[in-house]
């Protein structure tokens, strides 16, 4: 039975700015009664209108996963192969260069390149970093004018464990390198007893916190994510909101928050049988998407759904639990797809100008660091 006077206790803190605490996140995220739910929607609708206006922003971008060979074998990722396993690819520095060229022909402000984990980068005796740095200066080099939003603390900390490098310097190289900014992926669920049955073989809440932090420091700005609709509890979502919203307090180096729901049509099959479902539950990923905007107040004012993983017309409908961002255009994707999701791989500018307008918004392009792109006009 709704607890009505906690409820409405902690959706007023909320609204007038008081950070709420862990446990009262984890009481919002554990609402089952519909009006209940309706009534955190609208807090979360009324903050997000408070901090950030009407408008929605998308970005023009494109991704690359340049390789899927990775070393580790995390339980929900149906991206990974070895080496010598069908299906398994790497991507020369040609096609990536071509991909890049077609998406600034196709209006892209940014680049987003994430892979798999292969000792095989290095480039004879040198190290792994000198591939990562080739990577990014290659693209850099022909296409100065693009943000490079590349290399998750997952990849920067492989890097410094291959190289025996402290991961400050393999940071800082790949920042002077051309690297503009990092996605803040391979955080799942930062909390350890989860973390561990998940994917065991990544690197630690602490080090992934640790590399963070690093990053923030050496001046890379950073998107934030949780992974959600798994093994993990309301408990454990908002105990992985509050470690966000700690980095967030002491550098300011977020970006935005992404909720990433769970998506295991392809993935192993054991953590599918204890999943029990294969595409995202969308009541309990939207009100995720309200929850984390009431927690994470006015640390982290942009908040964006995925419309890989839930399909453009559900990202939309999170617009209206607290989200003013709808994503990227992406142009390809293939880690979530290859796990089984609906969503599809590209969306044009019109298709999410669209979708947005539908909600009686006004879409406007941004860049990565979510600063308006003017759009010249054609006759």
């Amino acid at each position: 039975m709704t607890d009505w006077h906690r409820l409405h206790t902690s959706l007023d803190c909320a609204l007038a700015g008081r950070d709420l605490q862990v446990r009262d996140a984890a009481f919002l995220l554990d609402q089952t009664d519909p009006l209940a739910r309706e009534q955190v929607r609208l807090a979360a609708d009324h903050l997000r209108a408070d901090l950030v206006g009407d408008q929605v922003t998308y970005v023009i971008n494109r991704n690359i996963n340049f390789s899927n060979i990775c070393v580790q074998h995390c339980s929900f990722c149906a991206f990974r192969r070895d080496s010598n396993q069908e299906g398994a690819y790497w991507l020369d520095f040609t096609p990536i260069l071509a991909k890049t060229a077609e998406a600034v022909a196709g209006g892209a402000s940014e680049i987003c390149m994430q892979g798999g984990l292969n000792p095989a980068v290095r480039p004879g005796n040198g190290r792994v970093l000198d591939y990562y740095l080739r990577l990014a200066g290659e693209i850099k080099t022909r296409f100065p004018a693009l943000h490079l939003h590349a290399f998750s603390p997952q990849e920067s900390f492989f890097i410094a464990r291959e190289d025996n490098l402290p991961i400050e310097t393999v940071l800082a190289e790949l920042g002077a390198g051309g690297v503009d900014s990092m996605p803040g992926t391979a955080a799942e669920v930062l909390y350890e007893p989860i973390r561990r049955r998940l994917c065991p073989e990544k690197l630690s809440t602490y080090d992934w916190v640790t590399t963070v932090r690093a990053a923030h420091r050496a001046g890379l700005p950073m998107t934030s994510t949780l992974l959600s609709g798994h093994i993990e509890t309301a408990l454990h979502r908002a105990i992985h909101l509050g470690v966000l919203r700690s980095i967030q307090q002491q550098t300011g180096g977020f970006t935005e928050f992404v909720l990433l729901p769970y998506v295991g049509a392809a993935a192993p099959r054991a953590l599918r049988r204890q999943v029990g479902h294969d595409q995202p539950v969308l009541d309990d990923a939207l009100l995720t998407q309200a929850v984390a905007r009431l927690f994470l107040g006015r640390w982290i004012v942009n908040h964006q759904p995925s419309w890989v993983k839930l399909g453009l017309d559900g990202a939309a409908e999170a617009l209206r639990w607290g989200c003013n961002d709808i994503g990227g255009t992406l142009m390809e994707e293939h880690i979530t797809t290859m796990a089984g999701a609906q969503g599809g791989t590209c969306q044009s500018p019109e298709d999410l100008e669209r979708a947005i307008r539908l909600t009686g918004r006004t879409p406007v392009q941004r860049d990565t660091l979510y600063r308006p792109v003017a759009v010249v006009a054609t006759s």
